[in-house]
């Protein structure tokens, strides 16, 4: 039998060290889910509103996304500031003290700055003073592969309890003169508090990438590789840019696979799945993953229609409003799956 690789050898490993584990006591080699939250900004910009700002109709937009609505913060919201009201939600549902992290990471493509990392400002805004902090950058992929990160270290015994969570502001770098992308994007965050755990426990986790695929979402201007001026400015490169068809068919795919993988690596079949927590990039996409596999659209977490697209926040959001008003019981699996820029993609499968 082939080994798994990466992050998931480490769970696979653990899984290997149940029995020695619970002779030991050793909680440190478990890590779950303690606590989730989320926050998204009161403004709302429905589709409607969209139709004054660009050529377009309601119906087109929810034809070809599902999406009808999302969410857009103000001119003084900073990313930081929705990843603390998240942050805040899902250290009182996991009723953790600041104290008590020992690591935070945001992840997010739309930090408050280059530098200092999102997370050290959250970090100090909370009072978490004795963790270690900073930004993870895979686009919409962002959180799960956070969530792989923290739950590694747990299992490693090299920390005790850590925040992870995906906050975006991506309707500030979203050009809203392009009809195609701009009715995608929205801004939210989503928060979940890790730590040794007997249930809601992380036994499975894998990461990919293919960088040869980088150039289907990016925003080309503001790095090292194209710095500010006030040509770029000009041009609107600071803004993001999408090969929609070609991000379309990736997303299909690789969701499928990401799926597909969990399930194989951990002895479980279609019928076992209890709920997909996908990224929430296109209905159209969640109902291809839907059918591939025979699942009810119940079966998947969705809330697309009320957000939009809101890249490393997207999962988190999902997952707490499916904590919170899903009734799962001990014993049901749990998937996570997302894709995104990079291109990068990234799963995880959670035993309640």
């Amino acid at each position: 039998m082939t080994q798994p690789t990466g992050w998931a050898f480490a769970f696979s490993l653990r899984r290997s060290q149940e029995k020695w584990c619970k002779d030991l006591n050793a909680d440190v080699f478990r890590p779950g889910i303690l606590g989730t939250g989320s926050f998204a900004p009161e403004k709302i910009l429905s589709n409607h509103d969209l139709a004054k700002m660009v050529e377009t109709d309601d119906e087109w937009i929810t034809t070809r996304t599902g999406i009808s609505e999302r969410r857009m913060a103000g001119p003084d919201e900073a990313t930081s500031d929705l990843a603390i009201e998240a942050a805040k939600k899902a250290l009182d549902d996991a009723k953790t003290r600041p104290e008590e992290i020992d690591l935070i990471i945001v992840a997010t493509v739309t930090p408050d700055m280059f530098f200092p990392a999102t997370a050290c400002l959250v970090q100090d805004a909370l009072g978490a003073n004795s963790a270690g902090a900073f930004d993870l950058s895979a686009a919409c992929s962002g959180f799960v592969c956070g969530l792989s990160t923290a739950a590694s270290m747990i299992t490693a015994g090299a920390i005790g309890k850590a925040l992870v969570i995906g906050a975006e502001t991506l309707t500030k770098i979203t050009n809203y003169e392009d009809r195609t992308s701009c009715i995608l994007f929205g801004d939210g965050a989503g928060a979940a508090v890790l730590g040794p755990s007997d249930r809601r426990r992380i036994v499975y986790s894998k990461m990919g990438s293919d960088g040869s695929g980088g150039d289907m979402m990016k925003l080309p201007a503001g790095g090292s590789r194209t710095p500010t001026t006030i040509e770029t400015v000009q041009d609107k490169l600071h803004y993001m840019v999408i090969r929609g068809r070609e991000v379309f068919k990736f997303a299909v795919i690789k969701m499928q696979d990401c799926i597909q993988d969990a399930l194989d690596a951990n002895g479980y079949h279609a019928d076992d799945i209890s709920l997909i927590v996908p990224h929430q990039v296109n209905l159209r996409i969640l109902k291809a993953a839907a059918d591939k596999f025979g699942l009810p659209m119940e079966k998947l977490q969705v809330n697309i229609e009320r957000y939009g697209n809101t890249a490393a926040a997207s999962l988190p959001m999902a997952l707490d409003e499916a904590i919170k008003t899903r009734d799962l019981k001990e014993g049901d699996v749990v998937i996570l799956v997302a894709f995104g820029g990079g291109l990068t993609w990234a799963s995880a499968l959670i035993e309640w």
